[in-house]
């Protein structure tokens, strides 16, 4: 396998079966994966039921160590938003874990539920989002979350890619159907996380892989 350069791209190519693997784009030492600029995604709230946040798995979402911080300030905004077994549970458990592998995370309720959901009739929600809509905080929610469902990698610099969930198929169908991309719909949390500058160069990327099309 060799990289190639090109427009802001590597190319990954494997010589021995003379085809490509996957593309990667390049802006501002960030590494974009191929459907990150690509793919047509658009929360559709009703039909997934606020799933991200309840997405089964050992830990919840992914967090900087600085975001413990902002957590521990938020909570008791957060708390009026949350039921008695989340409060419970966090009371005797804490809110967040650290992996063997250094990774921290929120902690989940039966491998499912973050610990900061509450539940609008049956859709899952973000109490500390619900706390800063309010008015109550500055923190609106970790950026792991805000960004999904692109993740971010380390990769000599930052590295951008979409992670694919079953329960996010209304999703893709909504974008597809109101000609939504990705980065579009996340305009805020990239800007957030990267600035202006960058996310109008991502934007450009995607008019010109629209263009060439």
């Amino acid at each position: 396998m060799f990289w190639v350069l090109t427009y802001n791209t590597y190319i990954a190519f494997d010589s021995w079966h003379n085809y490509f693997l996957y593309i990667v784009y390049s802006i501002d030492n960030i590494l974009l994966d191929e459907a990150v600029p690509n793919v047509n995604f658009l929360c559709d709230l009703p039909k997934c039921k606020g799933a991200c946040c309840t997405v089964e798995g050992d830990t919840g979402a992914p967090l900087a160590t600085n975001e413990i911080q902002e957590l521990e300030k938020a909570l008791p905004k957060a708390k009026k938003y949350l039921s008695q077994r989340n409060l419970d549970f966090i009371a005797a458990n804490g809110f967040w874990e650290e992996d063997a592998e250094g990774d921290i995370a929120t902690k989940t309720i039966n491998n499912r539920d973050c610990v900061f959901v509450y539940y609008d009739g049956d859709i899952a929600k973000c109490s500390i989002e619900k706390a800063y809509l309010e008015d109550d905080l500055e923190f609106q929610k970790p950026i792991s979350c805000h960004l999904f469902p692109i993740r971010v990698g380390e990769f000599g610099g930052p590295y951008l890619y979409y992670e694919k969930f079953d329960v996010c198929k209304p999703a893709i169908r909504n974008g597809q159907n109101q000609k939504v991309k990705l980065v579009e719909m996340l305009r805020e949390p990239m800007i957030r996380a990267y600035g202006k500058e960058t996310y109008s160069k991502i934007k450009e990327l995607v008019y010109h892989l629209e263009s060439v099309e």
